[in-house]
Order: structure tokens, then sequence, then C-alpha cells
């Protein structure tokens, strides 16, 4: 009851206390007619509110021109099912239309030769530094980690990306259409990381994948502890580190709180007074909403097990361990998770806790039953040939016995990663309804001879090896010695 309606009502009982000769009990007068009504709390200024304005930084991406359509004749790897020998391949609208042996074309449809040659989904690099780690490679253009505190959860990639920097061209030649651009590694957590489309494009805004989740960037090991520790200041061990990330999502979860017990207020006309906004505590309790897939660098098995712990007395997922070269190890643990693992092939060695990997580790991760192996980058040069990183991987897990085909192997650099960015709906596999995002191989792909002849983002030609129109050039590039020849 409002503080109006008790005041009148205790006025009125008084008044009849005084003056009656029976025990009737009082009655509630009726409002009157010029009564105000409570006034309702005025909504926050959006840039104060985290729920009004959670992009801040919308996506203006359009696809480029394209036009209906038929890649006929080729050997196509789906990425969905084995592999299709004399397919067809129909785009139409920038989607996948329709994908087969034997399908008739429809009038209109630009025919495009592919006997002798290989189709496979766009390739998908889940973890790449393009843009925040340009070239070229100098501390004018290493904007990847913000090493001033252990937790930086508030920073977004996106904000250091440079759409000129000339590794997103030399990637759209190995055939990427798809990257997701992730903080360093020095931190605890890192911040935000963006799924973008490979296009050229004037602004990061006009790359950033629609309605794609954001990432989270959290590492474990060695980096954070040495970093801050040798700054004399904490973590400075793996058990510093453990504790720093409780101690973060503890303060999430109690940021969450507030804001919705503010809300809760706000929805019953209460006075409230809103929470301050924290841009770190935004981005955190949303991986709590479930709202940010979390990309958890991590070498060793036993701490990606005590992140999986972690992750759960918290209520977060972890949608992929990066690097994680003991994977291996725990291949059914990780697969009884839903955890996808991005690693490389031969990367060993590097520190102390590198020197388990194996070259077969995505092999066995792909061998647990519901395991999500991913083979990504990490580097300028290796996205140029992620295909030959899986056919490694592929052929070092074959000598390890394992019967793996050629058809399931592309998944590990299509669909899987698409599955961990959380963009699979889209992207990652060639079928109908999703975006016609198409690359033409002169070999097989798995072949260390295969280049890219020619790459489609959403049904339009991104890249012709033997069309000097669809070979575009970084600002970068222009006007340099030796331009344009690859």
């Amino acid at each position: 009851m409002r503080l109006w309606t008790w005041t009148v009502a205790l006025a009125a009982a008084a008044t009849l206390a005084g003056c009656a000769t029976t025990s009737q009990p009082a009655k509630t007068p009726a409002k009157t007619a010029d009564a105000a009504p409570a006034a309702r709390p005025k909504p926050l200024p959006p840039g104060l509110d985290p729920m009004v304005h959670a992009d801040a930084f919308p996506s203006t991406y359009k696809p480029m021109p394209s036009r209906p359509t038929a890649i006929v004749g080729a050997h196509v790897f789906t990425a969905a099912g084995p592999l299709i020998d004399n397919g067809v391949i129909l785009v139409k609208d920038g989607r996948i239309e329709a994908v087969g042996a034997g399908l008739a074309i429809p009038a209109g449809y630009e025919k495009v030769d592919g006997a002798g040659k290989w189709v496979t989904p766009g390739l998908i690099d889940a973890h790449s530094h393009l843009g925040v780690y340009a070239s070229p490679a100098v501390q004018a253009n290493s904007d990847g980690n913000e090493l001033t505190n252990p937790v930086t959860a508030e920073v977004w990639a996106e904000h250091s990306v440079w759409p000129q920097d000339p590794g997103f061209n030399t990637a759209r030649i190995g055939g990427v259409t798809t990257l997701l651009i992730l903080p360093g590694s020095g931190n605890l957590i890192g911040g935000r990381g963006v799924v973008l489309r490979n296009i050229p494009a004037r602004t990061v805004q006009d790359m950033k994948f629609p309605d794609a989740p954001y990432a989270l960037k959290m590492a474990c090991g060695e980096n954070p502890k040495r970093v801050y520790g040798s700054k004399g200041r904490a973590p400075s061990t793996r058990m510093g580190n453990v504790a720093g990330y409780r101690a973060a999502w503890i303060n999430a979860a109690d940021y969450a709180r507030k804001w919705d017990d503010y809300r809760a207020k706000v929805a019953k006309n209460e006075k409230a007074d809103p929470p301050k906004r924290d841009l770190g505590l935004d981005t955190l309790a949303a991986v709590l909403r479930g709202e940010i897939q979390v990309e958890n660098h991590c070498y060793r098995a036993d701490e990606m097990v005590q992140m999986i712990d972690i992750s759960k007395e918290f209520g977060y997922h972890i949608a992929a361990f990066h690097h994680a070269v003991e994977a291996y190890k725990i291949a059914d643990i990780l697969a009884a998770n839903d955890i996808c693992v991005a690693t490389w092939t031969n990367w060993w060695g590097g520190k102390m806790e590198m020197l388990d990997g194996i070259e077969a580790n995505a092999a066995l991760v792909n061998a647990a039953k519901g395991g999500c192996a991913i083979i990504k980058s990490d580097d300028p040069d290796l996205i140029q040939r992620l295909n030959q990183e899986a056919a490694e991987a592929l052929a070092a897990g074959r000598a390890a016995g394992l019967q793996i085909s050629e058809a399931e192997a592309i998944r590990w650099i299509t669909a899987n990663p698409a599955k961990a960015l959380g963009i699979a709906k889209q992207v990652g596999s060639l079928e109908p309804g999703k975006r016609a995002d198409v690359v033409i191989w002169d070999h097989n792909p798995f072949s260390i001879y295969a280049r890219a002849d020619r790459v489609y983002l959403d049904g339009a030609i991104a890249y012709d090896r033997h069309d000097p129109r669809y070979q575009p050039r970084s600002d970068f590039d222009l006007g340099q010695a030796g331009a344009g020849v690859r």
C-alpha cells in the first residue's frame, strides 16, 4: 500500500473512534480525485544501463553483391556428411540453396566448372590476433595484451583491430572466411574477443559477424603468473591464478545480483538506486547469463580440469580450450563436458607447459565419443595454411592407428570452430540455408600442393587467384616494392 493510502486511512480511523457509539470497524475512504499517483522511477541514461546498449558498437556488415551460382562437377566436402564426387552446389541470395550429385541447374545461374577441383566450406580460424597484432610487427601495432591488471574483462579486442592489416588478405588467400580475434594471453581474464567476416573493410564494425556472440578470453598456466610475478604482485603462482579467477567470478555474481534487485524494484514502481556500471563486470555477468562464449587458453591437462571445476562452481560453460597440447590425456573428460579443443599439430617445446604436446593431439580428441577437435592458427603465417596443418594432424592420427576420413577431418577447420564460436547455425558446413562461404581448391585441400582458386563470402567472390579484380590490397601494401606479388 502506498504512503498516501496509509496516511488517509489512519486519519479516518482516528475520527471514527472519537464519535462512534458502536464497535463498527473503520472503512478506508476511496482516493480523492486530486490525489497524485506514485512517481515511476526514471529510466537510466542509455550509457549507464548495461542492458540497454549491450553492444555499443554494432555490426554494420553488409554482404558483397552476389549472383545465383552453380559450382558443378567438383569433389565436395560438405563438413556435414561424406565426400560428394561430381557434386553440384547451388548458391542464391548469398545462401546455400542445395548440395548434391546430379542436381539440375536452374536457368539464370552462373555455371562454374569444378571438374578436377575440390570444394569446402569457408575455413574458420578459432584463434587469431590479426588486426590486434597487425603487420608489420612493431610496437606501434602491438595492441593485443592490456598488461596492466590480471583481470581486464573491460577491454574489447575489436577496439584494437586495424582493418587494413595485410594479414586479413593473405588469410583469405588461404581460404579463411571467418575468424575469431582474441586478446592475448598475458592476463587471467584478457577481455572480449570478436568474430569477424574476412572482407576488405574500412572499419571493424563493417567486418563484425552479425549476431555472433562475443568471446571471453581467459588464460591459465605460465603466462599470467610470469607477467605479474615479475612485477612483484599476484598472481605469481598457479594457486594465485585460481584465486584470481574465483575472486573475479564472485564479484561478477554480486554485481549481477545488484542489477537484478534494482530491476525487480523498478518493475514494482519502487524507488531504487541503480548500481554503478562497471564495464569489466558487465562482460563477466554476461558470461554468467550464457550470452558470451568462454575461450580458455590452457596447455596442461590437470589445469584444464581445474578450469572445468571453476566453471561448474560459478555456473558458466567453457566453449573451448585453446592450445591445449595435453588435451589427448583427458579427451573423454572434455567430450563429456562438451568442450572443444583448438590446437595446433606440431607446435611443441616453446615453454615447459608445452613439453607433452604430440602431433596426434587433435586426432585423439576427435576419437573420443563426442570429441570436438579444432585446428587454429594463433599466427599470421599459419592462418594461410590451416588446411596443411589439418592434413598433418590427420596423418599423425592415422599413423597412431586411428581410422579418420578426410570428410571427418575437414570439420576441424570448418564445422567445429563454428560450434566453438557459437555460429554453427550460419556457417561451417555446406548445407541449405547457411551462408554461402565456399572455397574452390585446385587440389585436394589435404595436399601440400593445394591452393585456393576462388573464395566466396555470402555467395560473392572475395578472392580469385586468376583474376586481379578479386585480389584486394591493404592500404599498407599500396606503393610498396613488390606489392601484389604472391
